[in-house]
């Protein structure tokens, strides 16, 4: 059973998204999730939720702030370290649920929030469980991969002129997300990413713009929640990586599992970054993610 819900954060803004309650379960464990790089809660977190609660476990999900359904300004900007903020202002909500045992609370993330449960775990000991899906681990170098060398020139003066305009009180600039155009700028630059975007946003009704801000993007150079990873213990971890991902690339990612500790669990999946959340991969990954939650919530 699913309803709709709404949270204020430490900062007042307000975010929304979903609570699902445990099917036939009085006394569940909770699952928190939002979503990645510039996605919505109906990107394939609903069929997630569905399954964690058909598993015995409640879920709840909200869009991060500047995007989907949750407030916030300017549209758009993605800040890792308030998104950060924002995952741990979501756990104090859900504890306050009666549905909810807050002794019980874990965290999913996926790609770009992937990168965020890291650090949220690491430094938040109310959280008793986590699971990492296909995530960013190294935001500069992870750039290094997706950006041409002979275009970083060209990107940090871009990025310099926007700090000088909104100096100047002018409004942030933009860039899109994904491009249908193989040459065009944006921030995701891979026939996937643009494939998956173009393709859900078609089939499912949602709130999503293809732009978000400049300065989300030097933040995305400047972040490094990998160097969290070693800091998690003894906080269970679970990290999914999909073996073809060149999104998040696979080998950034299961060279930041060799710094987890104990306990922790590696779960590789076919496929590329998109695929995780769909067909096989999804029906592999899914029962292994809501069963490592169930064993370590209790």
């Amino acid at each position: 059973m699913r309803r709709d819900i709404e949270f204020a954060t430490e900062d007042g803004v307000t975010l929304r998204g979903w609570f699902y309650k445990a099917a036939g379960e009085a006394d569940a464990a909770t699952v928190i999730m939002a979503h990645g790089f510039s996605a919505t809660k109906e990107m394939h977190l609903d069929d997630f939720a569905d399954h964690f609660a058909a598993e015995g476990l409640n879920v709840l999900v909200y869009d991060n702030r500047c995007l989907g359904d949750s407030d916030g300004s300017p549209r758009g900007e993605i800040d890792p370290w308030q998104q950060i903020r924002d995952y741990r202002d979501a756990i104090t909500f859900a504890s306050t649920l009666e549905e909810v045992d807050a002794g019980r609370i874990g965290i999913w993330g996926s790609s770009y929030s992937g990168a965020h449960v890291l650090v949220v775990a690491a430094v938040d000991r109310r959280v008793g469980c986590v699971v990492s899906q296909v995530p960013l681990v190294d935001g500069l170098a992870n750039a290094r991969r997706l950006i041409r060398s002979d275009m970083w020139a060209g990107l940090r003066a871009g990025l310099q002129a926007d700090r000088e305009a909104r100096w100047r009180g002018e409004p942030p600039g933009m860039i899109p997300v994904v491009s249908e155009d193989p040459a065009g700028a944006c921030v995701l630059p891979t026939e996937d990413s643009s494939e998956f975007f173009f393709r859900i946003t078609k089939e499912r009704e949602m709130r999503w713009e293809n732009a978000v801000t400049l300065r989300s993007v030097e933040l995305f150079t400047e972040y490094n929640p990998g160097s969290y990873i070693g800091l998690i213990a003894p906080t269970p971890l679970m990290l999914v990586v999909a073996r073809d991902d060149h999104l998040t690339p696979a080998d950034l990612a299961l060279s930041a599992y060799e710094d987890a500790l104990e306990p922790k669990k590696l779960l590789v999946l076919p496929g590329g970054h998109f695929d995780a959340y769909v067909g096989d991969a999804f029906k592999t990954s899914a029962p292994q993610q809501s069963a490592w939650f169930r064993q370590h919530l209790g």
